[in-house]
């Protein structure tokens, strides 16, 4: 499963790739050790066109009935082979498809002396764009409301078996239209693996093995050789 990613990309480069409107330009802070409950840029389309909008990276379906805290459950990942079954997340795959735009992702194999974590990045260095859900959720004891997402995983391809058994569902550019707006068979039909070409990786530090390192910390990312 991917439970950690990074963000290094500009505004200028979401707003060129997803065809954001214009205005005023945010400042996106670089990130690089990204985890679960934190909140994620995603990218979600609506009637006028997409948006950049921040959620909870670990899904809450708007039928949760529990305090927040009672969320025990890991809802950042749903599985490409499960997610229009599975309650937690088959509303969302219907309804609210959307896109998450990283720079890359950690994950790790498991090695005689410990787990070794890899950065997979594009291998073009553009913007990964994963195929994402999201669902607005609202606390009934202060009647706030929540919205939060969680990236569709599946199979690996050959690259990242190597490493792990899962990997984010990679869109190109001409898929996101149809991840978005397209049936449930449409949808389907992208979570498959990355083509062999799309993605590179290369082990980094055993630091980013923790959930506390530095999320400023460029270094994270650097190849250990």
């Amino acid at each position: 499963m991917c439970g950690r990613f990074t963000a290094e990309y500009t505004w200028e480069q979401l707003w060129l790739l997803y065809m954001l409107p214009g205005g005023v330009q945010l400042n996106l802070r670089p990130r690089y050790n990204i985890c679960p409950t934190t909140d994620v840029d995603t990218i979600v389309a609506g009637e006028r066109g997409r948006t950049l909008a921040r959620m909870r990276w670990g899904l809450i379906p708007a039928w949760w009935s529990k305090p927040l805290k009672d969320m025990r459950l890991a809802t950042f990942n749903a599985r490409a082979e499960t997610v229009a079954e599975k309650p937690m997340f088959r509303d969302a795959f219907i309804k609210r498809r959307c896109l998450m735009p990283a720079s890359g992702y950690y994950e790790w194999h498991d090695t005689p002396n410990g787990k070794q974590p890899y950065y997979f990045t594009r291998r073009d260095g553009e913007v990964m764009t994963i195929a994402a859900l999201w669902s607005e959720w609202k606390d009934t004891s202060t009647s706030d409301g929540l919205k939060s997402c969680a990236m569709v995983v599946t199979e690996p391809n050959q690259l990242v078996a190597e490493a792990h058994d899962r990997m984010p569902v990679v869109l190109e550019t001409e898929d996101f239209e149809q991840w978005e707006q397209g049936d449930v068979k449409d949808a389907a039909a992208l979570m498959k693996p990355a083509g062999e070409g799309v993605l590179q990786t290369w082990p980094v530090s055993k630091r980013v093995n923790s959930s506390r390192a530095d999320d400023d910390d460029a270094t994270l990312i650097e190849s250990i050789g």
